[in-house]
């Protein structure tokens, strides 16, 4: 990749300008950082009549079930009073991704993981947790931890 930047005091405006032949996540996260859209850094989850604050690194995957949004960190189940999409909307660049119509995962608290029968992904979290990825999303997370999404490599 190749970055140019002329500064000149004939420009009024900054403009930016990305030529390439395909659209890569690259090109995404970078789109992301040029907007600097602030997105929240933490969730508030609950837990029996408590709202505890959660880093977004700390949860290994958030789920739907019955309606409600939960967040698992550990052995904690979380409710999060927004709804899924909001949640991945927020969290897309904390590295968390879309496992299944249900579940958006942390692939930095990916530990391992091993193909089901199926055609799924079984993953397993570094806290025991474990979860599995739809055949139609398995593509897109390997090439995300292929592509250095996760922080915890040996």
């Amino acid at each position: 990749m190749r970055i140019n930047i002329d500064i000149d005091k004939k420009y009024e405006d900054t403009s930016i300008t990305i030529q390439t032949n395909e659209w890569t996540e690259e090109l995404e996260h970078l789109l992301n950082m040029i907007k600097k859209e602030k997105k929240p850094q933490r969730l508030f989850g609950i837990e029996g009549d408590q709202t505890i604050l959660l880093k977004p690194e700390k949860i290994d995957f958030i789920y739907a079930e019955n309606r409600k949004v939960y967040a698992a960190i550990d052995d904690r189940r979380l409710e999060i009073r927004m709804k899924l999409f909001e949640v991945e909307d927020a969290l897309s660049t904390n590295h968390f991704m879309r496992f299944s119509k249900s579940v958006i995962g942390n692939i930095t608290r990916i530990n391992r993981f091993e193909l089901s029968f199926n055609g799924n992904l079984c993953v397993y979290f570094h806290s025991g947790n474990k979860e599995y990825i739809s055949r139609k999303y398995v593509t897109t997370v390997k090439k995300k931890l292929m592509t250095g999404g996760n922080n915890n490599d040996i």
